[in-house]
């Protein structure tokens, strides 16, 4: 790899040391590279996929998991492998430590690395019967309560066929690699993340026997907010996509969530194997 964009997460590295060391070594190097400040200025950084060059073959991406989801879905359209170096805390996604830096980019300057297509999720909000707006995720498709410590009731469809009424404070539905994140702290299980399948947790559910449920990557969830005698309580219910896009749900409306026909390349750098990677990031948790 010869041409490569540095996505940085300015609250992870305020005075840019580490982009500027990551640029200064590629370019040293005879690679090309940029850096969000140096896109047009009519662009919005790195989220406007229409400033990348054609010509990137490799996105850096500065920050935490956090930042990586925002990365992926900003070049979804564009197949641009992500990389990420971790400035955060635990981590999944973003696998090089900054004390690695120069190992891990000559790696990627001499083409040795593996590059590991992530199953996404596609979700399309609908409200009666219009259909408001789909979003992708890399992570999880999160639907909640806001502003209200009141509980709500959610029918969960698979393949058109109801399956039960969850009472709790929302449900998630995550990819493999979503599940270690929002996922694991509701309890759901951890997943291989090259898997292809989706699990269905429940958000704090009000009862003894809910637990979550792994589906195919190829059926199709449907959650339906339960129409009630009382209104929706002040704040409402929100569907989020990978933390980010956030759209209001009143009673009756519905998300349908599939798997996506896009993909997130994500360059691994190191052999260690899926459970080696747990292992240690348990162990620092």
């Amino acid at each position: 790899m010869k041409n490569f964009i540095i996505i940085t997460n300015r609250t992870k590295d305020k005075e840019l040391q580490v982009t500027n060391r990551i640029r200064d070594y590629l370019t040293a190097h005879g690679a090309e590279c940029i850096v969000e400040e140096e896109l047009p200025e009519e662009g919005s950084g790195y989220t406007e996929a229409g400033c990348v060059p054609e010509n990137t073959e490799c996105a850096i991406v500065l920050g935490g998991d956090g930042t990586m989801l925002q990365a992926a879905i900003d070049l979804i359209d564009t197949e641009i492998p992500l990389v990420g170096i971790n400035l955060g805390t635990l981590g999944f996604l973003s696998e090089v430590n900054r004390n690695d830096l120069e190992t891990s980019l000559d790696q990627l300057l001499s083409d040795h690395f593996e590059i590991e297509q992530r199953m996404m999720l596609s979700g399309s909000v609908y409200s009666g019967t219009k259909q408001k707006e789909t979003f992708q995720a890399l992570n999880d498709i999160v639907i909640t309560r806001r502003g209200s410590l009141q509980i709500n009731s959610y029918n969960i469809f698979v393949n058109e066929k109801h399956l039960h009424c969850y009472h709790a404070d929302g449900i998630l539905v995550a990819t493999p690699t979503g599940s270690t994140g929002y996922n694991l702290s509701a309890g759901g299980p951890i997943v291989n993340p090259c898997a292809r399948l989706m699990v269905l947790t429940p958000i704090c559910p009000h009862s003894m026997q809910n637990r979550s449920i792994v589906f195919s990557a190829e059926d199709q969830i449907r959650i339906e907010v339960e129409e009630r005698r009382e209104p929706v309580p002040a704040g409402g219910i929100e569907v989020i996509f990978d933390g980010g896009h956030q759209i209001t749900l009143k009673a009756g409306d519905r998300v349908e969530i599939v798997h996506s026909e896009k993909t997130t390349g994500i360059i691994k750098l190191h052999k260690e194997s899926f459970l080696e990677i747990l292992n240690k990031k348990l162990g620092e948790s």
